[in-house]
């Protein structure tokens, strides 16, 4: 598929303005906007509908229920899907990629595809993109690539990140705030946060992601608060800790299509699993042109 990327920042549609969209169609929308918000409430481990979650939520991930520009938003999912993606080796459908947020990122089970709150989700997701044309990867979609550090990305380093600017909200030990029974700020590590084989496990992925967004309600894509060096850093240090493992035996059936900063091996590079969790990732990225 080529991807069309469009010239101005997507902006999600507003359930508040839209009129056209009526009756039982618009109340599985609400309800996989509210299931995004509020995943814990009925699919985390005391979940009025089912048990299948760590008790997170899924706009901890995805900002704002997805609909925030450079904040991991659903934007492009209805556009792209389904489409050939690496990890898996085959072509996925959007409820393979709803699947993989909740055995990765929730740390859970995946969704029963015929349930109501399947539908839901993916109606909601549907929505959300009505607007973007199929194919097409609006400006803002996913998370925004920094460049590359000329050394590795130091832990050390990043825990005083993390001290100053991220301690506040997600704890001395990262474990998140909660108000009563509703989580405020996610855990960033340990038992109730996202397993090893999620997206913000690599390191670009998170760096990315907190330079646009972080320190939460601070930062913006268009005013941030970290460096790239600090972004970098305050990721190695978050994914340093420890956390759930996913077994990914069968993830990256082709080694040689690994992302430079996949933390697992084997490699067909020849850099070992240090250098690529951690970089420095341009001599990685050299050897891979040879």
């Amino acid at each position: 598929m080529t991807v069309a990327t469009t010239d101005s920042v997507w902006q999600a549609p507003s359930l508040y303005i839209d009129r056209t969209t009526t009756g039982p169609e618009r109340e599985l929308i609400v309800y996989g906007a509210e299931l995004i918000k509020n995943t814990a409430q009925y699919l985390g481990p005391k979940g009025t509908v089912a048990q299948i979650s760590n008790g997170m939520n899924c706009q901890n991930c995805h900002l704002d229920g997805g609909r925030k520009a450079w904040g991991n938003n659903y934007s492009a999912v209805y556009s792209m899907y389904p489409k050939f993606r690496e990890r898996s080796g085959m072509y996925e459908s959007i409820y393979k990629r709803v699947s993989d947020c909740f055995e990765r990122s929730l740390n859970g089970t995946a969704p029963d595809s015929n349930s109501r709150e399947y539908a839901a989700i993916f109606a909601y997701i549907k929505w959300l993109g009505k607007d973007v044309a199929k194919g097409e990867q609006p400006k803002g979609s996913g998370i925004e690539k920094l460049p590359y550090l000329n050394r590795a990305a130091d832990p050390v380093k990043g825990e005083t990140v993390y001290i100053n600017q991220c301690k506040s909200c997600h704890g001395a030990n990262g474990e998140g705030m909660m108000d009563g029974d509703k989580l405020v700020y996610p855990p960033l590590w340990g038992p109730h946060s996202y397993n090893d084989g999620a997206g913000l496990f690599r390191l670009s992925n998170f760096a990315g992601y907190v330079k646009a967004n972080m320190p939460f309600n601070m930062a913006s894509h268009s005013k941030p608060t970290l460096s790239n060096e600090e972004a970098w850093d305050v990721a190695a240090f978050v994914n340093s800790q420890p956390r759930p493992h996913k077994d990914q035996t069968h993830d990256w059936p082709h080694i040689d299509k690994k992302p430079i900063d996949f933390a697992f091996g084997p490699y067909a590079d020849g850099f070992d699993e240090k250098a690529h969790k951690y970089g420095p990732y341009a001599p990685i990225a050299a050897a891979r042109k040879r």
